[in-house]
């Protein structure tokens, strides 16, 4: 799946839509905003609600942040609820919680069906959800740290975060052995701590180091960075040149980046060792063509934003989340994953169209 090949999903997903509206004799589909005239009737209103016709809804998308990859989501979700005809509203909670349960609560007391929920703590996924009454929820891209919190009413939609670290790993094992290497030193980058990303991704890359035969020893203790580009380089310019390390292993791609300016600054070739990152960004890619980044994992924050759009309508409507997508669900339904891919020089130039 290249970078833009959610709008080929959209429009399948749309179609299907309108497809099950205009076999329920649905009315305006135009993607204009609509409200139900106060007299219509409640046989009529039955059938209109089990049609799936979303047209005029409003929903709200409360992000934590607007950093460079929840921006595309944001983006993703914009262009969804747009063709979806439903109104889409988008706030920035800055990363802090009680901004968050505010703009949540506002969107319950304006009678919304549905909230999308970029959780600023995973941990506080249980208030979320209780803060938002009888509305659909969706949390997007930082899975809950209680699981069992999901529901017919409270669903996710993301990307398998021990997916990202695996194909880390069989980059790496694919590399060293290539370079007949089996025991090597790496320098961890880690995410913001506490956060399941930055857990799933950094276990999972050790893990997957060890089972495609690489003996992996930590070179320093793991640095968190935050996710920062600019964190990461301060973190490890005072090791570049004092620790022995075979690679320089990273949470996301605004961290390995911090790393190349890192080594750039202090005169270091950054495409002497393999540096990896999660999420493809457009720098992050550029960087790959540039021979500076050896790889990346790229994170689908379009398709998440047009998947979480999609499950809001299709909760609203009482169907399966994933109707008219081609996203899949875990065993329990409540699920959407969106796949991890693995973007190295070969294949580079597709994520950045």
């Amino acid at each position: 799946m290249k970078k833009r090949s959610y709008k080929k999903l959209l429009a399948c997903i749309v179609t299907s839509i309108m497809a099950m509206s205009m076999l329920a004799g649905c009315g305006d589909s135009s993607g204009t905003s609509t409200e139900t005239s106060s007299d219509t009737d409640s046989e009529t209103e039955s059938t209109e609600e089990s049609s799936g016709d979303a047209a005029g809804e409003k929903i709200t998308l409360i992000m934590s942040q607007r950093d460079e990859f929840l921006s595309t989501l944001e983006s993703g979700a914009i262009e969804a609820a747009e063709e979806f005809g439903v109104n889409l509203t988008t706030l920035d909670a800055q990363n802090d919680t009680s901004k968050m349960l505010q703009f949540i609560e506002t969107a319950r007391n304006d009678g919304q069906k549905a909230v999308i929920v970029n959780s600023v703590d995973s941990d506080a996924t249980a208030d979320y959800i209780k803060a938002a009454g009888d509305m659909k929820v969706v949390i997007v891209n930082r899975y809950p740290t209680d699981d069992s919190l999901l529901n017919d009413s409270a669903v996710y939609v993301g990307s398998d975060e021990r997916q990202a670290g695996n194909l880390q790993a069989e980059f790496l094992a694919e590399y060293f052995k290539g370079e007949g290497k089996t025991d090597i030193k790496y320098i961890l980058l880690q995410g913001i701590i506490g956060h399941v990303s930055t857990t799933n991704r950094s276990e999972s890359v050790v893990e997957g180091m060890a089972e495609n035969g690489l003996n992996a020893a930590e070179a320093t203790a793991p640095l968190a960075a935050d996710y920062d580009r600019a964190a990461a380089q301060d973190m490890i310019s005072p090791l570049l040149n004092t620790t022995e390390y075979d690679c320089i292993i990273s949470n996301n791609d605004a961290m390995a980046l911090g790393a190349i300016e890192a080594m750039q600054a202090e005169g270091l070739d950054p495409t002497s060792i393999p540096i990896v990152g999660v999420d493809a960004t457009i720098d992050g890619c550029q960087a790959i063509k540039e021979g500076t980044m050896a790889m990346s994992v790229f994170q689908d924050g379009a398709g998440q934003g047009t998947a979480s759009v999609a499950a809001a309508v299709n909760l609203i409507a009482g169907k399966a989340i994933n109707e008219g997508t081609d996203y899949e669900l875990d065993d329990t339904g409540y699920v959407i994953w969106v796949p991890f891919e693995p973007v190295t020089a070969e294949n580079a130039d597709d994520y950045l169209n």
